[in-house]
């Protein structure tokens, strides 16, 4: 089975190609990292596999769903865990209560949270490192603690595929290196992992795939493959510091987002 499989894809948004001609066939279980400059689609392309955008043409299938037809069969089997910087997080709850809204929303009304909820919600969060803060407000947790949480509320309804949009954007070394190790436990577990980031250089061992997308899919595949020079370059030009790092290139992008 693919996680997610692409042929034509082209999404439009607000009178613009946001994405075109857009190809893509990642198998499942696996890990692939989307990179690209400002305003390549990543973030479109994640919106997309979820079903909140709906393509102009080309096909589209997510763990074999059309998530145009059956966009609450596929989130019930994605977790998404959107860029901090673009989502508002004044949320006067509760830690727990944060991660529990993510099994509430599957349930039919009254939604009550059974014991077997609760204590899920306890796992999810022992997983994540952060225990310890299921009683504390989720507005006052620093920016790597909320990307723990979010991480937590993505993965408490057990998804098969967990969409991440720029996971250390706004979190400390620390948090980098503990959600990175959450990333291989989800990863040696069974879980598709399609990741946008800026900079691959922490998951760069990880990582089974990468795609470059500039609106559409510029080159896809091993990170030795991609991770060229000359490829790089007709993407970022002169935006990018290139590191030498075997059997392929590191590189930093001066610009973050997109």
């Amino acid at each position: 089975m693919k996680s997610v499989e692409t042929s034509g894809l082209t999404v439009r948004l607000n009178g613009f190609e946001a994405l075109s001609n857009v190809t893509l066939s990642l198998n499942h279980p696996t890990f692939t990292a989307i990179i690209g400059p400002n305003g390549a689609g990543k973030t479109i392309l994640l919106k997309t596999i979820l079903g909140l955008l709906k393509p102009q043409s080309g096909y589209i299938r997510v763990m074999g769903l059309d998530p145009t037809k059956e966009p609450k069969r596929v989130r019930s089997m994605v977790g998404y865990v959107p860029q901090r910087d673009r989502t508002s997080f004044f949320v006067p709850m509760k830690t727990k209560d944060v991660v529990m809204m993510s099994r509430l929303v599957w349930k039919r009304p009254p939604r009550w949270a059974t014991e077997y909820d609760e204590n899920v919600v306890k796992k999810v969060l022992r997983i994540v490192g952060a225990e310890d803060l299921a009683d504390r407000r989720f507005d006052e947790l620093s920016g790597g603690q909320q990307q723990k949480v979010l991480i937590a509320r993505a993965i408490v309804s057990e998804p098969k595929l967990l969409l991440l949009d720029e996971p250390f954007n706004g979190v400390d070394v620390r948090s980098q290196y503990e959600i990175t190790n959450l990333i291989t436990s989800l990863k040696e577990s069974g879980v598709s992992i399609v990741m946008v980031t800026h900079d691959v250089s922490d998951v760069i061992n990880l990582i089974d795939n990468i795609v470059i997308l500039y609106k559409r899919v510029i080159a896809a595949g091993r990170p030795e493959d991609v991770l060229k020079e000359d490829i790089l370059k007709s993407v970022y030009g002169d935006r990018i510091r290139i590191c030498s790092y075997e059997p392929c290139l590191m590189f930093i992008p001066r610009d973050s987002h997109g």
